[in-house]
C-alpha cells in the first residue's frame, strides 16, 4: 500500500479503494467560516454583517483540523486521533487490521483502539508490543526502532518549518501594524516632524495586559492638561505636543479609562496571563523529561547506581546539545527564537546547571572516596572487592581531567606506605609494653617451670599449646605472632594487600582491566587507559618500596635489641593527610586494648637488668622456655619464608638480583637470631630439669624414675622444633623457595651440637648431686674423681643444689639414679643422638665418645658411692672377725662357723633386699662386686695374721670362705675365684705339711658339715640362691 492509499482511506474513512457509498461524515458541515451551512443561499450569507477583525477573534477550538482521517467526537469536535495507522516501527500498513485479525474489538471500543494508536494520548508502549509485535525477534525490534528514530526526525524537520514559516507571517503582520501607527500618529503634522518610529518588541512584558492597556499607559505630556498648543494646525495632529488629539477630552478619556480599567482590567490582564501560562505549560509539559533529570540524578547518586547516573547525565548533555544547536542555529539564520524554544532553552540552562553542579559535587565526592578506599576483608563481598573499579568506571564515563586509574594506584601506594610504617611501629609498642611488664614481675616458681617441662609427655594433643609455657608468656607469644601475621600474611596482612595492590597495577599495565573500562563521551576518556612508560617504571618501583619497608621492618623486629621509647601509645596523633584515611592509620589495632592503656607519667618501667640471654631479643619474651619457643618461632620463620618466596615469584622482584638478596639475607639473619635465643633457653630449661627429679617410679620400668622420659621427651621436642626452625619445611617444600632458602650455616649447626651435648651434661651433673642429697656449696667431691682428661663442657660441679625429690635413704636415690644413668648410657641418649644426626645431618663421633666416657665415669662413680659403705662394712667385720682371738677353734674338728661370717651375710642380705626392691637390674653387678669384696676381705684378714695355721685354724677358715662362696655361688665372678685361690694359697702358705696332708683327709666331713650348715640357713640366705625361670 503506498503513501497515497493510505491517506485516502484515513481522509474518507474508508477500507477499500472502491466503496460503495459515499461516507456520511462528509456530508456534515465542516466547522470552516468558508463552508455554508445547507439550505442557505450565498447572497444571505454575504448580506450578514461581519467585523472587520472577526478573523482574529477565531477561536482555536473553531480551528480546521489539518490532520488527515482524524475522527470527530460526539459533540462534533475533531480531535487528532486518527482512526487507523500505518505500524511506528515500519511494518504492515493498518494496525487496526492487525488487531482486527487477532480478535481485539478496535472499531467497536474507541477507548482500546485509542491505545494501540501513537497518535493518542493513551497510547500504550508495553500493551502495543505484547499484541503487534508479540512474535517479532529481537532483531525486527532494532529495527524498528531505527524506522521509529528516522520518522521522528523526519516530523521534527517538518515541525521546524511550519515554526518558521510563521514565524515569518507574524513578523510581517508587526510590520504592517507599526506602519499603520506611524501613519495615525503623523496625520496633520508637518512633514518636518514626520519620522518613523521604531519597531517596539515582538515581545510584551508579563504585566503589559491587553493591547488595549498600551494606550491608556503611555505617559502624558509634562505640559499639562490645559496648556493650549503653539500652533492651531496641528491641534488635531496626532503628535507628542498635541497629546495625539485627544488633548480636549483627555480628562473625560481618563477617567473612562480608570474606571475601564477597575471594571475590565484584571478580565483583560487575566486572559493575557492565561495565555501566557499556557504558553508556559506547554513548554513545561513538552520538556518533563528535562526536569526529572535533576531528581533521577540525585536518586542514582543515593542508591549509588552509577549505571543510572550515567545514562541521566547523558540524557541531559542531550537535552543541552539540542538546546545549544537550537541557539546556534538561530544565530547563524539570524533569526529570531519563538517563545517555545526560548522557554526551552531557559529550562534547560537551568536543568543543565542543576546537573553540572550535582555532578560535579559527585565527582569531589567519587575523588574522595577513590582515595580513601581500603582493602576489603576476606569475607566481602564482590561488589565491596570491586569497588574501586566501580568509581574508576563511573569517572571515565562522566569524563574527567586527571586519570582517575593513575589517582587510585597512586593513592594505594600512599594509603599501604603509611599503614605498613605506622602498623609496625604500633606492635613494636606493643610487644614491649607486655614484654617490660612481664620482665619486671617475678619469675615463675619452679613447681610452674615443672609442669612445662613435663608437657611434651603429658599434654593431649588439643592441651598442648596450653601446656607449653605460663598464660603470660603465651599471651606475648600470641601477640608477636599476630603482629607478623598482620605485616606477613598474604590473606588479611598488608603483604596480602601489597600483592594485590600489584595484581591490579600489573592488570592496568597490561591493559587487561581497561578492555572492560568505558571510553566516556565521545571517547575523551580513551587517553586515561594507556600509562606511561615512566608510568610503569614509578609503580614498579613503588611496589618494590612497600615490600622493602616490609622487609626492613620484620629483619629490625628480629635483629634489633628492644625499643626503649614507647611514648607513641601516650603521644597525640599526627595530623593525618587528605589522601589517607584516619581509619587506616592503626588499623588493625585501632581498637584501643586495655593491656596498652596507661598513665602517660607513670610508663611502664625498662625490663631489668639482670644478665639473661632474652634481654637482648625484642621477639623473646622473657622467662619462656624452648618449647614455647620453637613453636612460636617455627610460625614466625614460615611466614617471613612464605613471605619471601611469594614476592619473588612477582615480576618486579624476580628481576631484581639485589631485591632477591635481600631477602634471602632476611631468611638467613631472622632463622641465625631465632636459633640463638631458643639455644640460650635449651640451656636454662636443661638447668630447671632437676626440679622434675620428684623420684616417682615410672609406669613402664619401675627400676626408672619419670625423670628420664620426661628428658626424653622434651628433648624429642626442641630437636624437632630447632630442626623446623633451621630448614623451615614448610617453606622449603616450595619450588619456588629453592633460589632463596639456604642450608644452615656452619655455625647454627655448631651452636646447635654445642648445647645439645651441653643439656646432656647438665642433666647427668644434676642426677649425681640429686642422689646424693643437699651438698654443700664447696662439695664437689661427688665428681672429683672423673678423669680430667675428658672434656665436661658445660657439666657444673660447683655452687649449691637443692634436691626437689625427697627421698629418706641416700642409698635408695644412688640405685634410681644409677638405674636412671644406665638408661641414658644404653638406651635414651644414643637415641637421642641419632635424632640429632637424622635431623641435622652431622656425625657426632667425638661428642659421642666423650658423653660415652663421661657416662662411665659418672655410672662408676655412682656405683663406688654406692658399695663404698657397704664393702668397708663387710670389711671390718671379716677383719674384725677373723683377726680376733676367739676366731680359732677350741675343738680339733670345728662344725660351726664364726658370729662374722654371719653379720657379714645379713648385710648382704638387707644390701640384696634393698636393691631388688628398687632397681633389681642393678642386683647382680652390685653383689657380684661385694662378693668380690668379701673374698678381699678373707684374703686381707688372714694375711693380718701372725700365727701358723693349725689344722684347726685351716678347717675353720676353709669353712668359713667355702660356705660364703656357696651361699654367693650365684655371682661368683673370675676376679672373686681368682681372690678365692690366693686365699687358699694364703692359707697353705701358713700351715705345715702335716696340717695339709689331714687337711686333705677331712675333706669328705667338711662337705658334710657345709651342707649341714647351708641347710640350717636355707630359709635366711635363700635370696641369694638362683630363681628358676617359669616355663
Amino acid at each position: 500500500m503506498t503513501s497515497d492509499e493510505h491517506t485516502l482511506f484515513n481522509h474518507y474513512n474508508i477500507t477499500t479503494l472502491y466503496p460503495t457509498a459515499w461516507p456520511a461524515e462528509k456530508d456534515e458541515s465542516d466547522a470552516s467560516e468558508d463552508d455554508q451551512p445547507a439550505g442557505k443561499s450565498p447572497g444571505l450569507a454575504h448580506s450578514r454583517s461581519k467585523s472587520r477583525y472577526s478573523a482574529l477573534a477565531r477561536s482555536t477550538s473553531d480551528r480546521r483540523s489539518l490532520v488527515p482521517g482524524s475522527e470527530k467526537t460526539g459533540d462534533g469536535i475533531e480531535n487528532l486521533v486518527q482512526k487507523d495507522e500505518p505500524d511506528p516501527l515500519g511494518g504492515p500498513d493498518s494496525v487496526v487490521r492487525i488487531l482486527r485479525q487477532k480478535g481485539l474489538p478496535v472499531e467497536e471500543d474507541q477507548r482500546l483502539r485509542n491505545r494501540f494508536l501513537l497518535s493518542s494520548t493513551t497510547f500504550s508502549p508495553t500493551l502495543y508490543l505484547s499484541q503487534v509485535h508479540s512474535d517479532a525477534s529481537t532483531q525486527s525490534l532494532l529495527k524498528g526502532l531505527d524506522s521509529l528514530s528516522k520518522s521522528i526526525d523526519q516530523k521534527s524537520a517538518s515541525l521546524k518549518v511550519l515554526v518558521e514559516s510563521n514565524f515569518e507571517r507574524f513578523v510581517r503582520a508587526k510590520t504592517t501594524i507599526d506602519n499603520v501607527y506611524a501613519e495615525m500618529r503623523n496625520q496633520g503634522a508637518e512633514s518636518s516632524v514626520y519620522e518613523r518610529p521604531k519597531t517596539r518588541s515582538r515581545i510584551t512584558s508579563k504585566g503589559s495586559g491587553h493591547f488595549r492597556n498600551s494606550s491608556a499607559q503611555v505617559p502624558f505630556s509634562p505640559r499639562g492638561v490645559d496648556k493650549p498648543l503653539p500652533s492651531d494646525k496641528r491641534k488635531h495632529a496626532l503628535t507628542k505636543e498635541s497629546e495625539y488629539g485627544v488633548q480636549g477630552i483627555k480628562a473625560p478619556l481618563t477617567e473612562a479609562a480608570v474606571k475601564a480599567e477597575e471594571i475590565w482590567g484584571p478580565a483583560l490582564g487575566g486572559r493575557a496571563r492565561e495565555e501566557t501560562l499556557r504558553l508556559a505549560m506547554e513548554c513545561v509539559e513538552k520538556n518533563s523529561g528535562a526536569f526529572e533529570v535533576g531528581s533521577a540524578l540525585s536518586g542514582c547518586i543515593k542508591r549509588k547506581d552509577y549505571d543510572g547516573l550515567v545514562e541521566e547525565y547523558r540524557k541531559a548533555r542531550r537535552y543541552a546539545e539540542d538546546a545549544r544547536a537550537m541557539a546556534n542555529e538561530a544565530s547563524s539564520s539570524r533569526t529570531s527564537l519563538t517563545d517555545p524554544q526560548v522557554y526551552q532553552i531557559v529550562i534547560t540552562a537551568r536543568t543543565w546547571s542543576t546537573v553540572e553542579a550535582q555532578i560535579d559535587s559527585f565527582k569531589r565526592d567519587t575523588w574522595r572516596r577513590l582515595t580513601n578506599v581500603e582493602a576489603p576483608p576476606p569475607s566481602a563481598g564482590q561488589n565491596v572487592a570491586d569497588e574501586p573499579l566501580a568509581l574508576i568506571r563511573v569517572l571515565l564515563e562522566l569524563g574527567v581531567e586527571d586519570n582517575p586509574i593513575w589517582f587510585w594506584l597512586l593513592s594505594r601506594y600512599d594509603y599501604l606506605k603509611t599503614k605498613i610504617t605506622a602498623s609496625f611501629e604500633r606492635s613494636r609498642v606493643e610487644i614491649e609494653i607486655l614484654r617490660r611488664r612481664l620482665a619486671n614481675s617475678d619469675p615463675p616458681p619452679p613447681r610452674m617451670a615443672i609442669i612445662h617441662l613435663k608437657g611434651p609427655r603429658d599434654s593431649v594433643s588439643h592441651e598442648k599449646t596450653q601446656q607449653l609455657d605460663i598464660p603470660a608468656v603465651l599471651e606475648l607469644w600470641d601477640l608477636i605472632h599476630g603482629s607478623i601475621s598482620n605485616l606477613l600474611s598474604t590473606s588479611g596482612g598488608l603483604l596480602g594487600e601489597a600483592i594485590e595492590f600489584w595484581d591490579k597495577a600489573q592488570a592496568f599495565i597490561d591493559g587487561k582491566i581497561q578492555k572492560t573500562l568505558p571510553i566516556g563521551l565521545d571517547g575523551q576518556s580513551r587517553k586515561h587507559h594507556r600509562l606511561s612508560t615512566d608510568g610503569v617504571k614509578d609503580l614498579q618501583n613503588g611496589f618494590i618500596e612497600l615490600i622493602e619497608l616490609l622487609r626492613e621492618s620484620v629483619f629490625a623486629f628480629f635483629a634489633d635489641p628492644p625499643i626503649e621509647d614507647v611514648s607513641m601509645l601516650y603521644s597525640p596523633l599526627p595530623p593525618t593527610t587528605p589522601s589517607t584515611p584516619k581509619s587506616a592509620v592503626f588499623a588493625p589495632f585501632a581498637h584501643q586494648d586495655s593491656r596498652f592503656k596507661f598513665d602517660a607519667s607513670n610508663p611502664p618501667p625498662p625490663s631489668p637488668k639482670r644478665g639473661e640471654a632474652w634481654e637482648g631479643y625484642a621477639f623473646w619474651p622473657p622467662y619462656a622456655n624452648a618449647l614455647s619457643g620453637v613453636h612460636y618461632l617455627e610460625k614466625l620463620l614460615t611466614l617471613v619464608g612464605g613471605a619471601a618466596t611469594e614476592l619473588a615469584g612477582l615480576r618486579p622482584v624476580s628481576s631484581s638480583r639485589k631485591t632477591q638478596e635481600r631477602f634471602k639475607n632476611l631468611i638467613a639473619g631472622a632463622r641465625e637470631r631465632c636459633v640463638s635465643a631458643v639455644a640460650a633457653a635449651w640451656i636454662r630449661d636443661a638447668e630447671n630439669f632437676r626440679f622434675v627429679e620428684t623420684w616417682t617410679r615410672s609406669n613402664e620400668r619401675r627400676d626408672l624414675t619419670q625423670m628420664p622420659g620426661y628428658f626424653l621427651a622434651y628433648e624429642n621436642t626442641v630437636l624437632s622444633g630447632l630442626q623446623k626452625l633451621a630448614y623451615i619445611p614448610d617453606v622449603t617444600n616450595k619450588a619456588s623457595s629453592t633460589s632463596l632458602m639456604t642450608p644452615p650455616s656452619s655455625a647454627i649447626l655448631t651452636l646447635f651440637q654445642r648445647d645439645f651435648t651441653k643439656t646432656i651434661y647438665v642433666l647427668l651433673s644434676d642426677m649425681v648431686k640429686d642422689s646424693e642429697g643437699h651438698p654443700s656449696s664447696n662439695d664437689t667431691s661427688s665428681l672429683q674423681s672423673i678423669d680430667p682428661a675428658v672434656s665436661l663442657s658445660g657439666l657444673t660441679l660447683n655452687g649449691s643444689h637443692t634436691a626437689v625429690g625427697h627421698v629418706e635413704s641416700r642409698n635408695t636415690r644412688l640405685l634410681l639414679t644409677m638405674s636412671n644413668t644406665k638408661f641414658l648410657q644404653v638406651e635414651l641418649i644414643p637415641q637421642l643422638i641419632n635424632q640429632f644426626e637424622t635431623n641435622f645431618s652431622v656425625k657426632m663421633i667425638e661428642d659421642t665418645k666423650t658423653i660415652k666416657d663421661v657416662l662411665s665415669q659418672i655410672e662408676a662413680k655412682l656405683f663406688k658411692s654406692y658399695t663404698s659403705p657397704s664393702a668397708s662394712k663387710l670389711a671390718s667385720v671379716i677383719y674384725a672377725g677373723i683377726t680376733s682371738p676367739a676366731w680359732v677353734p677350741t675343738t680339733d674338728r670345728p662344725t660351726e662357723l664364726r658370729p662374722y661370717v654371719y653379720e657379714a651375710l645379713l648385710h648382704l642380705v638387707f644390701i640384696h633386699t634393698e636393691i631388688s626392691t628398687t632397681t633389681p637390674p642393678l642386683l647382680p653387678p652390685i653383689i657380684s662386686y661385694l662378693f668380690e669384696q668379701i673374698v678381699m676381705a678373707f684374703l686381707s684378714a688372714f694375711r693380718a695374721r701372725t700365727d701358723r695355721y693349725t689344722l684347726a685354724a685351716l678347717m675353720q677358715a676353709t669353712l668359713d670362705v667355702e660356705f660364703v662362696a656357696s651361699i654367693l655361688s650365684q655371682y661368683t665372678t673370675a676376679k672373686a675365684s681368682e681372690l678365692q685361690s690366693q686365699v687358699y694359697q694364703e692359707l697353705d702358705q701358713r700351715t705345715d705339711n702335716s696340717a695339709r696332708m689331714r687337711l686333705q683327709s677331712e675333706l669328705p666331713e667338711m662337705r658334710a658339715i657345709l651342707k649341714k650348715l647351708r641347710e640350717g640357713t636355707r630359709g635366711e640366705f635363700a635370696c641369694f640362691k638362683k630363681q628358676r625361670t617359669k616355663a
